[in-house]
């Protein structure tokens, strides 16, 4: 038990701190996120829009303002946390596969990507609730940061999916922000006055979206909306698991000669 911790913490240890060293990635946490909300506050029009909430199978009217501050914060979050999440498993993948061959733990190594990934997904949210709370309060704002959560754990497991699978660094970033913006420009009533329609229930920041303009305009808790940022981790970390296993595998045993070894 004492050596897989100490192999488990080691691994963290190393991930976390390459996001530590990932300025870039800082940065955006810090400017972009109030940056952005900012620009909402001061640009977005306040008038009433129409947004139908799946959740509870109505339509409501929201301030056009304030619910593109929920988008915002959306698009900031997802596109920083899977931005993050596909660097670092991208730039380590080499390093990874080469100490997976030699004899550390799988399981160890994917586990400590996930918890820099939890790990930074709560702290960014943190950081974008509460520089919402800053210019609207939601009805509910811990219910807001657990709906950005959910948002921020499915594009990390899409970065970490991303960053198993393909061997160009340009391809991956180039893929989390047309799928961040697309994300959020169907589902924004503002933007999108049909953001109503049936397609957006298959997008990954679909169940924040709604759970979201539910925490800042009701009292309610759409508990399974909430359910489908991590169910998309789950989906996209598996496939990144079963990628790094796969070619991790131990081939000698299809070598006649070195199978004896």
């Amino acid at each position: 038990m004492r050596l897989a911790w100490t192999r488990y913490s080691t691994a963290t240890g190393y991930a976390l701190l390459e996001h530590l060293r990932n300025r870039l990635a800082l940065v955006l946490v810090v400017f972009f996120v109030p940056i952005w909300i900012t620009l909402v506050y001061l640009v977005i029009n306040d008038a009433e829009v129409t947004f139908f909430l799946r959740a509870s199978g109505r339509n409501i009217t929201v301030d056009g303002n304030d619910v593109t501050k929920i988008s915002g914060a959306i698009n900031a979050v997802t596109l920083i946390v899977g931005f993050m999440m596909f660097i670092v498993t991208y730039r380590s993948a080499e390093f990874d596969e080469r100490l997976a061959m030699a004899g550390y733990p799988r399981g160890h190594l994917l586990a400590a990507k996930l918890t820099s990934l939890i790990t930074a997904a709560a702290l960014i949210c943190a950081y974008a609730t509460a520089i919402i709370c800053c210019y609207w309060v939601p009805a509910r704002p811990a219910l807001l940061w657990l709906a950005l959560f959910g948002a921020a754990l499915a594009f990390g497991g899409i970065g970490v999916m991303l960053g198993a699978l393909l061997r160009g660094e340009l391809e991956g970033m180039f893929l989390i922000i047309m799928l961040s913006i697309i994300d959020m420009g169907l589902q924004n009533p503002v933007a999108n006055p049909a953001s109503d329609n049936g397609i957006v229930r298959f997008l990954p920041s679909y169940g924040t979206m709604q759970s979201g303009v539910t925490a800042g305009f009701l009292h309610t808790t759409p508990a399974l909306h909430l359910l489908l940022g991590p169910l998309w981790f789950l989906a996209t970390v598996t496939i990144a698991g079963i990628t790094f296993r796969l070619r991790t595998r131990d081939r000698r045993r299809h070598i006649p000669f070195l199978g004896a070894l």
